[in-house]
C-alpha cells in the first residue's frame, strides 16, 4: 500500500510538472531547424552557438532549387530558417508565400556591412516588407588546373574541344546565365521580357547540348567537383571561388579565374520559413553567425567571405590574399551579380535544363 502510494504520488507529480510546462511555453530543449549549404553550420560554430544558448541545431543540407520544393510542399514549414540566394526569393514568395517578413527589431544590423544589408533587404522586397538578409557571398567562375589548360578563360571554353572529356559544371541555373553572357548576350535583360529571354535559354541549351561530349560529369556538390580536380579527371570546371582557392592549397597549379565576360557574383541569406515554430532560436543564430569572429571562423574554413562587418580582422591572411589575386580591379568591375528572378523565368531555365540533361551526347 505504501508503495502504490508513493507511485500515485509521483504520477501526480509527473502529470502535474508536465501541464505546468505546457501552460508555460516552457521546453525541455529547443532546437533549430536549419535548412542550408553544404558547409554553411561548420561543427566548430554549432558547438558554440549550442553551449551559448543551450537550443539544438539540426542541420539539413540543401541547394536553392530543394529548398523552394521542400518549403512548397509544406507551404513553409518544417524549418525555422532557410539560406537560399538573394535571386531566389521574391519570386517564389510572390507566387507561394513560403517565407515571412524579417523582424528587423530582432535582428543586429550593427553586425552587418551596410551596403550589403541594404541591397539585399532591397532585391528581397515582397509587399514594402523585406525577406532576406544577407550572409554568404561569393562567385561563379573557373576553376582551372593551369598545368593542363592553361590558355582557358571563359566560360565557352568548357566546350572547347582541346579539353573534351576534361571539363565539368552543374547543371543548373548558373551554367545557362554564364553561358549566356560569354555568348555576348545580357540574359539579365533579357528576362525583363519573356519571349526575348525563352529564346535566348533556347539558344543556350542548344550550346550545351552541342557540348556534352566535352563534358566529363555534371557534377552534383562542391565536394564532387573538387574530388574530380584533385584526381586531374577534370581540368576545366565551373565553380565557386571558395572551392577553387581552397583546393589551390593543396595543387597550386589549380586556380580560381574571373572568366572574362565576368565571373557571376551571388549573395546567399537568411530568410524565415512561414510556419517557422522557434523564430527566437532563428534570429539567435543568424545574430552569432554575424558575429565578425565567428564570421571569420567560417570564412577561414570555407574560404567564402560574409556580410559580416569587422570580419576581415579575424580572417587568415592567405584567405584574404585568394580575392586579391583572383580579383584585380578590371574583375570586381566586371562582376555580375545576380538580380532576382520571377517564376515563369525559373519554369523556362528548368525546362532547358531538362532538355540538356535528356539530350544524347
Amino acid at each position: 500500500m505504501i508503495l502504490k502510494s508513493t507511485l500515485s504520488r509521483l504520477f501526480t507529480a509527473g502529470v502535474s510538472l508536465a501541464f505546468l510546462l505546457l501552460a508555460t511555453g516552457a521546453s525541455a530543449a529547443e532546437e533549430l531547424s536549419l535548412l542550408t549549404w553544404e558547409g554553411y553550420a561548420p561543427k566548430e560554430l554549432v558547438e558554440k552557438f549550442e553551449k551559448e544558448t543551450k537550443i539544438k541545431v539540426n542541420v539539413t543540407l540543401s541547394n536553392n532549387e530543394e529548398m523552394i520544393a521542400k518549403l512548397r510542399a509544406t507551404r513553409g514549414g518544417g524549418f525555422d530558417l532557410a539560406q537560399p540566394s538573394q535571386d531566389r526569393i521574391s519570386g517564389p514568395q510572390k507566387e507561394y508565400q513560403i517565407y515571412q517578413a524579417i523582424d528587423m527589431s530582432q535582428v543586429k544590423k550593427e553586425l552587418f556591412v551596410d551596403s550589403m544589408l541594404k541591397a539585399t533587404m532591397a532585391n528581397t522586397m515582397v509587399g514594402g516588407k523585406p525577406f532576406g538578409l544577407p550572409h554568404v557571398w561569393g562567385t561563379d567562375g573557373l576553376i582551372v588546373n593551369t598545368a593542363k589548360a592553361a590558355g582557358a578563360s571563359d566560360y565557352s571554353d568548357l566546350c572547347d574541344a582541346k579539353y573534351a572529356g576534361r571539363t565539368s559544371f552543374r547543371l543548373k541555373r548558373p551554367v545557362l546565365v554564364a553561358m549566356a553572357f560569354s555568348m555576348g548576350q545580357n540574359p539579365f535583360e533579357a528576362v525583363k521580357d519573356k519571349a526575348a529571354y525563352e529564346k535566348l535559354m533556347n539558344a543556350v541549351g542548344d550550346k550545351l547540348i552541342a557540348c556534352k561530349k566535352n563534358v566529363k560529369t555534371y557534377y552534383p556538390n562542391g565536394d564532387a567537383l573538387l574530388g574530380l580536380l584533385r584526381a586531374d579527371e577534370v581540368t576545366v570546371a565551373m565553380g565557386w571561388d571558395g572551392g577553387g582557392w581552397k583546393l589551390g592549397k593543396e595543387k597550386k597549379e589549380i586556380q580560381f579565374l574571373a572568366p572574362k565576360s565576368g565571373a557571376m557574383g551571388w549573395v546567399d541569406t537568411f530568410a524565415i520559413p512561414a510556419k517557422a515554430k522557434n523564430l527566437k532560436a532563428a534570429y539567435a543564430w543568424i545574430n552569432f553567425m554575424m558575429r565578425p569572429e565567428n564570421s571569420a571562423v567560417f570564412t577561414n574554413q570555407e574560404n567564402y567571405f560574409t556580410a559580416s562587418k569587422g570580419a576581415e580582422k579575424f580572417v587568415k591572411a592567405d584567405v584574404a590574399a585568394n580575392y586579391t589575386k583572383s580579383f584585380p580591379p578590371a574583375a570586381v568591375d566586371n562582376i555580375k551579380w545576380y538580380p532576382p528572378i520571377d517564376t515563369w523565368a525559373e519554369k523556362i531555365e528548368g525546362d532547358i535544363l531538362e532538355k540538356v540533361r535528356a539530350a544524347g551526347g
